[in-house]
């Protein structure tokens, strides 16, 4: 991982030029040099002085007369699905989506530097030619195939002998690829366990040399991250645990241990809690209806819990600290039970997330700027950032390449011209003006850059507390106009710090339709609200309109609004498909009873 090629060099370069040349760029001076004829493979000590030799040398230096090109060295069939993303803004936001794993690398350059897997080779490929030299806020993005050990050819079985014996030793299992025995476990999505500790307990936490820390790591087969460069000055720093779901456990009891240990020794304190951080947009599942989750895991853990206001949340904090209060013991358990619930939330936001990017015809996600699992940020509609997803802190980890995954826009998954859309949007009556703006120039501007038409309709009374906003358009242009609509309601805070921003949507379906978006005893609406995280009403007894057409109801945040739209949509069209086909074979009937 730490070999890199210094290609363009003069013939006349030797391996001391080379080595003065890191000694002067204040790099580590390599231990191997193998110099070819043209070219070098160079061993770095860590990925870290890896990245800066890269970022320090690569095409900024002349050596005997010509610029050198530095790179990692990576053998051909070790170049699939791993690749390094470089030189990305400090202040750039994201948000994971559809990534296998993502690892944020703590470097001393001043932008930062992702490591990214992807699902297959050809989703790394396209990765790398759409984003090399991507211009983001005057940076260009650099990116880097690094060694990818899963996709090396299998290591062929030894040849057996006669009488059955292999021509190597037998009967000792080998290490698999963690480190431990038995066969590899399945791929799962990458989702850490974060922290807060007290910025006096780092130190410990790290111990002398960074021995404490790499043997937590050790024991636990977990990769750590303290965060000791975020929020310089802070009393609490934030850690991130990336490992199996028990390893994350044990790594989080280890470090409770030293610092309840610490906290004695010093005499600091009696009791350390356990902080966890977790998403905003997973909070409210982990609480349960009535808060009846996190009172089952105070019971059975004997803990108590509580979390952080959503007063405290900013755009650029969408993270809210659980604090659970207990024994070391009581504490880890809680961590499991906390965990696991968090770890389910976020694998149906996921879901969902694919589910919308298959379900919309071309649709094209960089043209949104929205790029949350949640609640739907947007950035201001004019000024020099306003192309800036505003979701997610800049050092935080855990979700960080929606941005990355959709830079190039989404795939057109319909050749068709897609149909024209009507969905009535229900917002705030105060919300109006502000939609509206200044001599309409809001709702011009957001029905142009949607492509869809936008009014709103009358009030029914003067003392409404809603007003219905008529959207007329394409899905991509659906999605547009509904999540920008979403986003400035959020901006604006026409919802209360403590409320999730959820609004209720209608959309007419053929009455033909309406049994089968209900099902059988309730069975296809109660499926899609467990899907989709949205409250799905079909009234009774509508009288259908002169379309012979009734209203659904649909309530819920952005993401499970349009996840739900999507696959009643997809119901309208099987059943119009299905009257089709009945309606042809009805035509063909009489000709062929001749």
């Amino acid at each position: 991982m730490n070999k890199l090629y210094v290609g363009n060099l003069s013939p006349s370069v030797t391996v001391e030029d080379l080595k003065q040349l890191f000694g002067e760029r204040k790099l580590p001076v390599a231990d191997q040099v193998l110099l070819k004829s043209g070219y070098a493979f160079v061993d770095f000590p860590d990925q870290n002085s890896a990245i800066k030799a890269i970022e320090t040398l690569s095409g900024k230096v002349e050596l005997h007369g010509k610029v050198i090109e530095v790179d990692y060295s990576v053998p051909k069939k070790l170049r699939s699905r791993k690749i390094q993303i470089r030189n990305i803004p400090p202040h750039l936001q994201w948000e994971v989506s559809v990534c296998v794993s993502v690892c944020v690398l703590n470097t001393d350059t001043e932008t930062a530097v992702v490591n990214v897997t992807y699902a297959t080779k050809e989703e790394a490929k396209v990765a790398i030619e759409k984003l090399t030299g991507h211009q983001f806020d005057d940076y260009s993005f650099k990116v880097s195939y690094i060694m990818d050990t899963d996709a090396a050819p299998p290591v062929q079985a030894p040849r057996t002998r006669r009488g059955g014996r292999t021509s190597r030793d037998q009967g000792s299992s080998q290490p698999g690829p963690s480190g431990g025995y038995g066969s590899p476990r399945p791929r799962q999505h990458d989702f850490p366990l974060r922290m807060l500790v007290p910025t006096q307990f780092v130190g410990a936490i790290i111990g002398k040399e960074g021995n404490t820390i790499k043997d937590v790591t050790k024991q636990t087969q977990s990769k750590v991250d303290i965060h000791r460069k975020e929020n310089a000055g802070a009393a609490e720093k934030p850690i991130t645990i990336h490992s199996t779901p028990e390893g994350c456990s044990a790594a989080c009891r280890m470090i409770l241990d030293i610092m309840q240990k610490e906290a004695n020794e010093t005499k600091t304190t009696e009791d350390i809690p356990l902080k966890i951080l977790a998403h905003n947009s997973l909070v409210g599942r982990l609480i349960g209806k009535e808060g009846r989750n996190l009172k089952k895991i105070e019971e059975e853990t004997g803990t108590k819990i509580t979390i952080s206001s959503l007063q405290d949340l900013t755009i650029y904090n969408p993270e809210r600290t659980i604090t659970v209060k207990g024994s070391v013991d009581a504490c880890c358990k809680a961590e499991m039970e906390i965990m696991k619930k968090l770890r389910e939330a976020y694998e149906n936001d996921i879901a969902a997330i694919n589910q919308q990017a298959n379900l919309i015809p071309g649709l094209n996600l960089n043209a949104l700027g929205i790029f949350s699992s949640g609640l739907p940020v947007l950035p201001p509609a004019a000024g020099p950032r306003s192309a800036v997803p505003a979701v997610a802190p800049a050092g935080y980890n855990p979700f960080l390449v929606s941005i990355l995954c959709f830079l190039w826009g989404g795939k057109a998954f319909l050749q068709q011209a897609p149909e024209q859309e009507v969905v009535y949007l229900f917002i705030p009556t105060q919300a109006v003006g502000a939609l509206i703006g200044k001599k309409g120039q809001h709702i011009k501007q957001l029905a142009h850059f949607a492509g869809a038409s936008i009014k709103i309709a009358p009030a029914e009374s003067p003392d409404v507390t809603e007003r219905m906003v008529i959207i007329t358009g394409t899905p991509e242009a659906q999605f547009k106009a509904q999540g920008r609509i979403f986003g400035k309601l959020k901006e604006e805070n026409f919802f209360s710090a403590k409320e999730e921003v959820k609004l209720e949507t209608h959309i007419k379906v053929p009455s033909s339709a309406a049994g089968r978006v209900i099902g059988k005893g309730g069975k296809t609406v109660n499926e899609l609200q467990n899907l989709t995280s949205a409250e799905v009403i079909v009234p009774r007894d509508q009288t259908p309109d002169e379309n012979d057409e009734v209203f659904v109801k649909i309530s819920g945040h952005f993401f499970a609004s349009q996840t739900a739209q999507r696959k009643i949509r997809e119901i309208i069209q099987q059943v119009k498909q299905q009257e089709q086909k009945h309606q042809q074979g009805a035509a063909v009937s009489p000709h062929h009873s001749k």
